[in-house]
C-alpha cells in the first residue's frame, strides 16, 4: 500500500560533503513505511518532471516522521537542498519491498557502502540481537554514531585509510569473519557481488539492497530492470516494485 502525501520539511542540514540529512513531517507514509523501503519525492518543477526516489534512514511511526540522507548528484536533488524548515513536498510512498526480518534470527551482520549506509539504519533499528555493521567509504563514514547509539559493533574500511582499515569493506569482513544468521546488504552492484560471494563461501544467507538507477519508481517503465534467476532460466524484474531488496542467490551477477 501508497499513499501520495504533502509532507512538511522539519529538518534539511547540510551533513557531510555532498550529503544532506532531511526529516521530514509525512505521518501517512510513515505508517505504512518499513525498513528497506524508498519514497518518491517530486520536485514540482516542469523542467524536472520525474520524481526522484530516496531511501528510508530513519522511521518513527509514532512522531509520524521520515528521515533521508540524500546525496546531492544532480539538478532535482540540488533543488531539494534548497529548501527550508516549513517548506512542503509532495511524496509517495512507502515504495519497494523492504527487508524480511526472521523473529528468530539473533546475530546479524550489515553491510553498506557509499550511499547504501542510511536504509541500514533503520534496519538495525528494527532488528533483535547482536548486531554487527560494516561500513565501506572513501574517506568519511556516515552514520558510524548512530549505528553504536542503538548498542550495534560497528567496523570501517576507507579507501584513503583515514578511518578504520585501509581497503574495502570485503577486507573487514574477512578479517573479522562475523557469524550471523542473515547478513543484510545495501551499496554498489560490485560491492554487492563481493559480498554475496564472502557469504556463499561462508554459507550466510543474504539479503541485497539493490541501487539500480529508477526513472519512475513505481514499475511503470523498465529503467531499472536487473536479471532475477527463476527455476533454469532467468527473467528481468523491476529494482522499484519488485525490490529493492532481493535474495543475493536470487540475482545473476555475471551481468
Amino acid at each position: 500500500m501508497k499513499k501520495i502525501e504533502q509532507a512538511v520539511i522539519l529538518k534539511n542540514e547540510h551533513y557531510t560533503e555532498q550529503i544532506y540529512d532531511m526529516v521530514l513531517l509525512a505521518p501517512e507514509v510513515a505508517k505504512l513505511a518499513k525498513a528497506g523501503q524508498f519514497i518518491n519525492i517530486y520536485t514540482g518543477k516542469g523542467e524536472m518532471l520525474l520524481p526522484r526516489p530516496i531511501s528510508l534512514c530513519e522511521i518513527d511511526k509514532k512522531e509520524g516522521t521520515l528521515r533521508l540522507l540524500y546525496q546531492t548528484v544532480g539538478k532535482g536533488t540540488q533543488y531539494f537542498s534548497s529548501l527550508q524548515k516549513g517548506d512542503n513536498l509532495k511524496i509517495l510512498g512507502a515504495l519497494g519491498n523492504g527487508f524480511s526480518i526472521q523473529p528468530e534470527h539473533q546475530h546479524h551482520i550489515l553491510v553498506a557502502g557509499g550511499i547504501g549506509v542510511p536504509p541500514m539504519l533503520e534496519l538495525a533499528k528494527t532488528l533483535q540481537g547482536n548486531i554487527s555493521v560494516f561500513i565501506g567509504a572513501k574517506s568519511k563514514p556516515i552514520l558510524v554514531e548512530d549505528f553504536k547509539k542503538i548498542g550495534a559493533k560497528v567496523f570501517i574500511a576507507t579507501d584513503d585509510g583515514s578511518v578504520g582499515l585501509h581497503g574495502t569493506v570485503l577486507d573487514v569482513l574477512k578479517r573479522e569473519q562475523p557469524k550471523g544468521d542473515m547478513l543484510y546488504a545495501c551499496g554498489p552492484k560490485i560491492m554487492l557481488k563481493a559480498v554475496f560471494e564472502w557469504a556463499e563461501k561462508n554459507q550466510m544467507p543474504i539479503q541485497v539492497s539493490m541501487e539500480e538507477r529508477m526513472a519512475c519508481g513505481i514499475g511503470a517503465c523498465v529503467g531499472c530492470a536487473i536479471q532475477i534467476k527463476k527455476e533454469n532460466d532467468w527473467e528481468n524484474l523491476k529494482v522499484c516494485k519488485d525490490g529493492p531488496v532481493f535474495w543475493g542467490k536470487e540475482v545473476v551477477w555475471e551481468n
